[in-house]
């Protein structure tokens, strides 16, 4: 996101330590992971969140993207540090079925292609993986994640080398010219096989977005089935991760039929999201409706399966870090919306700064990727802050001090919850240090520690608790299409306020703005989500306490 007063301030330097001090503590769950209703859980039965980064390794070079920039061990260490706990690794079906192609020396792949400057680069920083084969080198890479206690999540992105994706590049659906079902097969059992024996790999998705002219629902039933129970009968401790039609825009299909598979507890359905997948709505509606729209399409399109009790997965979601596209600034923000609402497991497109090279285009910067094109750094430093509340799991089965449900008021845009501060005043603050509120059945916030209420007394005027004892307590709706405006009236003139997060983290009751209509119009510092979190008693199991990690890794010098 672009920089804003709001963003600078309360995104700075006591956030980025507390991302770090975190990071620490990442370490893998008791394995294997099983699903249970809505929910992935380890071995001891508690929820494990999936918060994850996209690594491709699947395009014309055939190895992970950022060996020619950095020492491998030192890459999975950046994402340790960045707070996920979780990498999808993609992967060519014919890595793990042309024989040819997977004994290929890392060396020789690079430089048939031209790409002598990536060599050499290999050679500085990655020099034991230089000769070795493709296929162990992509070992190597999933060694170095499970050296720093990240689950790797095997992802099936596409048939040949190169890359993902188009309706017509033959590698769409099943009978495509480079998409033989059989050889997939082969393929995915080849792959499940091989990792049976590693702890940290602890999914297989299937196949990257399905697509193109001949995509159809019966072809999908037949193959993901038989996809699902090569997996199952190769590596049985393993989740089996299903994508949808439509590029994983939609699983719609699922909602009056299941899968049928010999095997339960284990089964995981993806979908994808970007803000190009809504067309150009996110730059030319109102912020508030654009949201409304898209949240209502997804939940048609996948987020039904929750309700059915199946988990999902956002696989691929991002946006433009650079902070300069507007819409995609936007559809971000609405994503966090329900990735907080629904506590989501996700994986962010992409870990990747640049690429050896992609379509023709040598050191190809990926402007999606959360490290520099050189991998020296985060690219949005501010927005891996931002997410820090969203990598660790707000509900589900047996979280660490769990606690009956209680409400807390997150705000979208800085990532931070609502804390009551010195006196009864409303900061920004960490979420692991949130208040317990209860959103009452007659609409009214209450401070569960106190019993005192929120209160609005006027326009511009700091959002304070009362006791609600002599008055009623201001009574909160979620209004405007997005839901995201915590919104009452005025006591004293009937004036509709809604909670606002000014420049210096202090909530204010200022006039709500942008509900509707004009498509120029930033809401966000008003959006807020009232939602349900599990994780303990706040304050208690703080981040604050946890050793800090020390500086970011340094670059290999080898």
């Amino acid at each position: 996101m672009a920089s804003s007063p709001l963003t600078s301030l309360l995104l700075g330097l006591l956030a980025v330590l507390l991302v770090f001090a975190r990071a620490v503590s990442i370490s893998l769950p008791p394995l294997p992971l099983s699903t249970s209703s809505r929910w992935v859980v380890g071995a001891d039965g508690r929820r494990v969140k999936l918060a994850c980064a996209n690594w491709a390794s699947h395009l014309e070079p055939v190895a992970a993207e950022g060996l020619s920039r950095r020492g491998v061990g030192d890459i999975a260490a950046r994402v340790a540090a960045m707070g996920f706990n979780c990498v999808r690794l993609t992967w060519p079906t014919y890595l793990a079925t042309n024989a040819t192609l997977s004994s290929l020396p890392l060396r020789w792949s690079l430089e048939r292609l031209g790409l002598r400057e990536s060599a050499a680069g290999v050679r500085v920083n990655n020099p034991a993986l230089l000769d070795l084969p493709l296929i162990d080198v992509f070992r190597e890479v999933v060694s170095a994640l499970a050296s720093n206690n990240i689950m790797v999540i095997l992802d099936n992105q596409i048939t040949t080398p190169g890359w993902c994706c188009s309706g017509s590049d033959g590698n769409a659906f099943f009978g495509d010219k480079y998409f033989d079902p059989e050889e997939w097969l082969k393929g995915l059992s080849a792959m499940a096989t091989m990792f049976r024996n590693t702890k940290n790999v602890v999914g297989m998705s299937l196949r990257n977005e399905l697509r193109g002219p001949h995509q159809n629902v019966s072809l999908w039933y037949r193959y993901m089935q038989q996809g699902a129970e090569a997996v199952h009968a190769a590596n049985p401790d393993v989740l089996v991760i299903l994508s949808g039609l439509d590029f994983d825009l939609t699983l719609s299909f699922l909602f009056s039929k299941q899968v049928e598979l010999s095997f339960t507890g284990k089964l995981v359905f993806e979908q994808h999201w970007y803000s190009f997948s809504d067309g150009t709505s996110w730059e030319h509606r109102n912020q508030n409706d654009a949201c409304g729209v898209a949240v209502e399409s997804l939940r048609a399109k996948g987020l039904f399966l929750h309700e059915q009790g199946w988990p999902l997965f956002f696989s691929e979601i991002g946006f433009d870090l650079s902070g300069t596209h507007t819409g995609d600034n936007r559809y971000f923000t609405c994503f966090l919306s329900i990735a907080a609402e629904m506590d989501l497991d996700f994986a962010f497109w992409a870990l990747q700064g640049s690429y050896c090279i992609r379509e023709g285009v040598l050191a190809y910067d990926e402007s999606y990727g959360l490290l520099s094109w050189d991998w020296c750094t985060a690219r949005n430093p501010s927005f891996i802050t931002r997410i820090n509340s969203m990598q660790s799991a707000f509900q589900g089965p047996g979280l660490p001090n769990s606690q009956e449900p209680y409400n807390i008021i997150f705000h979208l845009l800085t990532g931070l919850c609502v804390l009551v501060k010195s006196g009864k005043s409303l900061e920004l603050g960490p979420c692991d240090e949130s208040n317990a509120w209860n959103y009452t059945s007659t609409s009214e916030l209450v401070l569960k520690q106190t019993g005192q209420c929120l209160e609005a007394k006027s326009v511009g005027g700091t959002a304070n608790l009362g006791s609600g004892n002599s008055k009623p307590c201001s009574r909160w709706q979620l209004i405007s299409n997005s839901g995201m405006h915590v919104s009452t009236e005025l006591a004293k003139n009937g004036t509709r306020v809604c909670l606002d997060a000014g420049p210096d983290g202090v909530i204010r009751t200022n006039q709500c703005k942008c509900l509707t209509m004009d498509p120029s119009c930033d809401p966000e510092s008003q959006w807020f989500k009232v939602m349900l979190s599990s994780r303990g008693i706040p304050g208690e199991a703080s981040i604050l306490q946890l050793p800090s990690l020390g500086p970011w890794p340094a670059a290999s010098s080898s």
